[in-house]
C-alpha cells in the first residue's frame, strides 16, 4: 500500500503538466481531464484510508521513500512520504472538495476562453498541497507551501483583465512571502538544534532542546501559519483574494489553503508542547483573528468578502484550540474538516447567486431569490445552519469544543478565552443571518436601477453606468453546480455528527496530536447553553436589522465603528502606515547616511589627502640652495637633541 502514496500527488500533478502544456488541442477536453485525474486522486486516497482503518491503532503510520534529494555530507534530505490519521484526514478532505469544486468549475467557467489553463492550475495547487501533507520532513514541506503559494498567485489573479485582480494576487503573493520567511527561519534553526529536518527525529528529540530555541522556532512557524491562514497580523491579503474566479475561493480559501497553517501547528506540536511561551502566542493570535475576522464580515456588503471575513475568523478558532496544545489539537482538525464542507458549500452557493445575478456580488442589489434559485437556496440555508453551530449541524459539534476547550484552559486566561469565543459565536450568528436575509428574503431590490455604494467599489457594467440599467434573470444553476452544492451540504449536516459518535474522530487522531481532557470549570452544558443563548441573539438582532426593516439600497454611513470595519479594520491604512511609509522614511534615512556618512567618509579622507598632498607639493621647489637650507636645519636640529640628550 504504501507504493500508492505517490499516486495521490502524481495524478493531479499529471493533470496541471498535461493542460499546462498540452496546447490548444485539449481546450475541448481540458476541464474533464482535470476534473477525472481529481477524482482518481479521491479514489487513491479512499483505497488508503481503507487500509489505515484496517490496521492496529497504533500501526497506521505509512512511509514512501522515493529518493535522496539533497545529500551533501551532514545535510541530507529525502523526497519521502508519511501518510498517517493527520495526513489521511487532509488528503482525504483536499481530493474530496477538491473533486467536487472541480465538477462546480465545469459549469461554472463553461464560457471561459481559458478554462483548461484554469483546470491546470486548479491540478497544481491539488498537487502542492498533497506534497504539503504528505512530506516526512519539513524541507519537503517548504516545497509544497511554496508550490501552493505559486497556485494561489495563479488562481488569484486568473482574470488579468481586470487591474483588481492582477493586484490582488500580488497582494497575497508578497504577504505569504513575510510568513514564507519564517518558515525557512525556522527551518535553518530546526538543523542546527537537531541535525535533520524530518518529523520523527525533530519531534521526538524536542523535549530535549533548550526552551529558548523551541520558543523561536515556534515563533517562526507561528509566523508562517500566519500568512497562509490569514491570521493577525498577516490577514489583509485575503478578503483581496476574493477577485480570482469564486470557485478559487471555495477551493483555496475555504476548504485548504488557509488550513495550512493549522496543519503546520498541529504537526509541530511536541514543539509547542515544550514551548509554552509559543504555545501562549498561538493562542492569542487565534483569539484576536476570530473576532477582527467577525466584525469584518458584520460590515461587508460584497457577499463574497463577508464569506472571506467569516473564514479569517472561523480559521481563528482552529488556530486558539491548536494553541491550547493536546486539549485542542483534535478539535481543531475536526473543526477544520467541517468548516471544509459548509464553507465550501457556502461559496460555492454564492458563485451560483453570482451566476444568476449576471456577477453582481452586492447584497443590497440581492433579496427575495429563494422563489428563484430553490435548490441555492436550501444547500446555502444547511451551511447557515451549519456554521452558527444550530443544534444537531456539523459547526455544533466541533464549534462548541473548541469553546469547552477554551475555557478548560483555567484561570483567568480560560475566561478571557472562553468570553472572546462566546462573543465570536454571536458575531458568527449575526452576519451570516445578516447575509441569508439579505441574500434570500425581502424586496427584490435587483429590480431597481442600482447605485453605487459609497463604501464598496462599483462592479457595474458600462450599460449601467449610462443609465441602461437591464434587471438579471435570476434562475438556478444546472446541475454541473447544484449537485457538488448538494453532496457539501449533507456533509454540513451530518458531518460533525458521524465525527462525535463515541469521540470517533478524538480517537483517530490521538496516536499523533495525543489527546487531554483538560479540567473547565463550566461543564459542557452550561457552555451549550451559553452558545444557543448567544447563537439566538446574534440572530435576533440581524433580524431585527435586515429582516423588518427594509434593506436601503446603498449603506447608510453608519458608526464609527461600522465605517472601520467596512475598510478590514484599518488593516490596509496600519499596512501603508507602518511598513510602506516607515520602509520610505528607512530607504531616505539609509540613503542619507550613505552619501553624508559612508561616501562622506571616503570623499573627505581623499579630499584630505589631496590637500596634504598639494602643501607637501610646495616643499619641492627645486631651486638647490633651498634644499641645502633644509638639511643644514635638519642636521642642527640633530645635533640639538643629541646634546641635550647627553646633558640630562
Amino acid at each position: 500500500m504504501e507504493n500508492l502514496i505517490a499516486l495521490l500527488i502524481a495524478a493531479p500533478l499529471a493533470g496541471a503538466v498535461l493542460l499546462l502544456c498540452g496546447g490548444r488541442r485539449l481546450d475541448r477536453a481540458g476541464h474533464w481531464i482535470g476534473s477525472l485525474l481529481a477524482v482518481a486522486s479521491f479514489a487513491v486516497g479512499v483505497v488508503l484510508f481503507a487500509d489505515l482503518l484496517g490496521r492496529d491503532p497504533g500501526h497506521r503510520t505509512l512511509h514512501q521513500h522515493l529518493f535522496s534529494w539533497v545529500p551533501v555530507g551532514g545535510f541530507r534530505a529525502d523526497a519521502s512520504f508519511q501518510l498517517d490519521q493527520l495526513s489521511m484526514t487532509f488528503v482525504l478532505l483536499i481530493t474530496g472538495v477538491g473533486s467536487l469544486i472541480h465538477i462546480y468549475s465545469i459549469g461554472y467557467m463553461a464560457h471561459d476562453a481559458r478554462r483548461r489553463r484554469f483546470f491546470g492550475y486548479l491540478n497544481l495547487f491539488l498537487a502542492a498541497m498533497l506534497l504539503l501533507v504528505l512530506a516526512d520532513n519539513y524541507l519537503l514541506l517548504y516545497a509544497g507551501w511554496e508550490g501552493v503559494g505559486l497556485a494561489s498567485y495563479l488562481l488569484i489573479g486568473f482574470w488579468q483583465h481586470k487591474p483588481s485582480a492582477a493586484t490582488a494576487a500580488k497582494k497575497a503573493f508578497l504577504v505569504n512571502r513575510v510568513g514564507d520567511m519564517g518558515l525557512s527561519i525556522a527551518i535553518m534553526l530546526m538543523f542546527t538544534t537537531f541535525g535533520t529536518f524530518a518529523f520523527g527525529p525533530v519531534l521526538g528529540a524536542a523535549g530535549q532542546a533548550s526552551e529558548g530555541k523551541l520558543t523561536a522556532i515556534g515563533l517562526m512557524l507561528l509566523l508562517a501559519a500566519c500568512g497562509k491562514s490569514a491570521q493577525v497580523p498577516l490577514q489583509s491579503w485575503l478578503g483581496d483574494a476574493m477577485e480570482g474566479p469564486t470557485p478559487v475561493s471555495a477551493l483555496i480559501h475555504a476548504a485548504t489553503m488557509v488550513t495550512a497553517g493549522v496543519y503546520l501547528i498541529t504537526r509541530s506540536g511536541a514543539i509547542f508542547n515544550a514551548a509554552p511561551d509559543a504555545q501562549t502566542a498561538v493562542v492569542a493570535v487565534g483569539a484576536v483573528t476570530l473576532l477582527f475576522g467577525a466584525i469584518v464580515g458584520c460590515a461587508k456588503d460584497d457577499i463574497k468578502k463577508a464569506l472571506a471575513g467569516s473564514t479569517m475568523s472561523q480559521i481563528g478558532y482552529m488556530i486558539l484550540a491548536a494553541g491550547l496544545g493536546p486539549v485542542g489539537y483534535a478539535f481543531a482538525i475536526m473543526h477544520l474538516v467541517t468548516h471544509g464542507f459548509f464553507k465550501a458549500g457556502l461559496f460555492l452557493g454564492a458563485g451560483s447567486v453570482m451566476h444568476g445575478m449576471n456577477d453582481e456580488v452586492d447584497m443590497r442589489r440581492y433579496g427575495g431569490l429563494r422563489k428563484y434559485m430553490p435548490v441555492t437556496f436550501v444547500t446555502f440555508g444547511l451551511g447557515y445552519l451549519a456554521i452558527i453551530g444550530f443544534p444537531g449541524l456539523s459547526g455544533f459539534f466541533s464549534k462548541d469544543k473548541i469553546i469547552e476547550a477554551a475555557f478548560a484552559r483555567g484561570g483567568t486566561e480560560g475566561w478571557i478565552l472562553g468570553g472572546a469565543a462566546l462573543l465570536g459565536a454571536a458575531l458568527t450568528a449575526f452576519y451570516m443571518t445578516r447575509v441569508m436575509l439579505m441574500t434570500f428574503f425581502g424586496e427584490e431590490r435587483w429590480r431597481n436601477a442600482p447605485t453605487p455604494s459609497p463604501d464598496e467599489p462599483s462592479a457595474e457594467p458600462a450599460a449601467q453606468t449610462r443609465g441602461e440599467y437591464t434587471p438579471p434573470r435570476p434562475h438556478e444553476s444546472p446541475k454541473v453546480m447544484t449537485v457538488p452544492m448538494i453532496v457539501l451540504a449533507v456533509g454540513s449536516v451530518f458531518a460533525g455528527g458521524l465525527f462525535s459518535i463515541g469521540d470517533a474522530f478524538v480517537g483517530w487522531l490521538e496516536p499523533v496530536t495525543s489527546f487531554s481532557h483538560g479540567h473547565s470549570p463550566v461543564s459542557a452544558g452550561a457552555v451549550t447553553a451559553a452558545t444557543m443563548v448567544v447563537l439566538v441573539l446574534g440572530a435576533g438582532l440581524a433580524w431585527l436589522m435586515y429582516g423588518r426593516r427594509p434593506v436601503p439600497a446603498t449603506a447608510p454611513r453608519g458608526s464609527l465603528l461600522t465605517r472601520v470595519a467596512r475598510r478590514d479594520l484599518l488593516q490596509d491604512d496600519f499596512n501603508h502606515i507602518v511598513l510602506v511609509r516607515g520602509g520610505e522614511h528607512l530607504t531616505r534615512t539609509l540613503v542619507y547616511l550613505d552619501h553624508s556618512v559612508v561616501d562622506g567618509a571616503v570623499n573627505g579622507t581623499a579630499a584630505a589627502m589631496g590637500g596634504l598632498s598639494g602643501r607637501l607639493r610646495r616643499l619641492q621647489t627645486g631651486f638647490v640652495r633651498s634644499y641645502a637650507v633644509q638639511m643644514l636645519g635638519g642636521a642642527a636640529v640633530l645635533v640639538a637633541a643629541t646634546l641635550l640628550m647627553r646633558g640630562v
